[in-house]
Parts: C-alpha cells; sequence; structure tokens
C-alpha cells in the first residue's frame, strides 16, 4: 500500500484544531474548577446529581465523564466531605443511589454558576449564537460517527464468527457519555 500524504488530507486535517481546542478548554476550565476545591470528576459528579433524587453509581457513570473505575474514588471523597450520600435501591441490593446532601446542592448553587459565567466569554467571543447550534450539530454528528463504528470495527477485527467466546467481545451499542456540558440534542 502506498504512503499517503496525510498533511493534506482533508479530514484528518480536522484531528489537530479538534484536539487543541479540546485541550485548551480542559485547561482552562479545570484550572477554575480546582480553584473551587474539586476536581473535574468532582465538578461533574455534583453538576449531573444536582436537580435529581440521585442517581445509581451506573447511571452516574454512563452520563458523567467519569470512567467506573475512577467513579468510585471520587464518589469517595464527596462522601468524606459531605457533599453526596449513598443509600440502597429498592428491590436491588446491588445498586447503590447517590445523591446530593444538602451541604452538596449549597456548593452546586456557588459554583455552578460561577464557572458557567468563567466559561461563557470564551465560547461567545469566538462563536455567534446561530454558530453554537451548527458547532453542536456538528460535533454530534463525528461524535455518534465514531461511537456508531465502533461496535462494526470491534466486530471486524475480533471477527465473531471465528472468536470462540463472543460474549467476550465488548458491547459498547446504546451507550453515550453526555458530561455537564454537552447536550445531546441535534
Amino acid at each position: 500500500m502506498p504512503i499517503r500524504d496525510y498533511k493534506d488530507d482533508l479530514y484528518l486535517s480536522l484531528l489537530r484544531p479538534l484536539v487543541g481546542a479540546y485541550l485548551a478548554f480542559y485547561r482552562v476550565g479545570n484550572r477554575h474548577i480546582q480553584s473551587f476545591g474539586l476536581t473535574p470528576g468532582q465538578f461533574d459528579v455534583i453538576a449531573e446529581l444536582e436537580g435529581t433524587e440521585g442517581l445509581t453509581c451506573a447511571k452516574l457513570s454512563e452520563n458523567t465523564l467519569t470512567t467506573k473505575g475512577t467513579l468510585t474514588g471520587v464518589l469517595d471523597r464527596l462522601e468524606h466531605r459531605g457533599l453526596i450520600q449513598r443509600g440502597h435501591v429498592g428491590g436491588d441490593r446491588r445498586a447503590t443511589r447517590v445523591q446530593l446532601t444538602p451541604k452538596g446542592v449549597d456548593l452546586f448553587q456557588q459554583v455552578f454558576p460561577a464557572h458557567a459565567e468563567f466559561l461563557r466569554p470564551f465560547f461567545s467571543q469566538a462563536l455567534s449564537a446561530s454558530e453554537v447550534q451548527v458547532a453542536k450539530r456538528l460535533l454530534c454528528r463525528v461524535r455518534d460517527s465514531f461511537e456508531g463504528s465502533l461496535n462494526s470495527s470491534i466486530e471486524a477485527f475480533f471477527d465473531l464468527e471465528k472468536t470462540p467466546n463472543p460474549k467476550r467481545v465488548p458491547s459498547l451499542r446504546g451507550r453515550r457519555k453526555t458530561g455537564a456540558f454537552v447536550d445531546d440534542s441535534s
């Protein structure tokens, strides 16, 4: 197969600006979140729990940008600070429901509006209101393209017909990480 000049590839030329924008947002946003004494994972969990009567750990993992392996530590630290409480889910002893304490609600009401106001100028100086709608739609399409093709790529890679135990191939269908700042509406 001949080597192509990937620097001139129209689609791959999106990689650096996309990742660069994410990294710049991540650095600036995280620094601001940390000024409140929170980690980005803690902030994300608090933002997801606010306005709910609690969520299961599985739902929190699905809705936040925190992996299941990291979520337990995040919840432990939030619980130690008195910001969340864990309880059982009626009818399912394996599931744990997590909810904000009054102290957690107070912290959210202080931190979230301040962080949103901090971020707003970065977006408003770069994009008009109509460009925001277009950007959201396009970014969701790119995300969906990668998520939709992920199962096909896994199946092709492992060639499920030849795999001795197809149950061991992870299925990612229907999983979507949303996080506190991502609007999935198209």
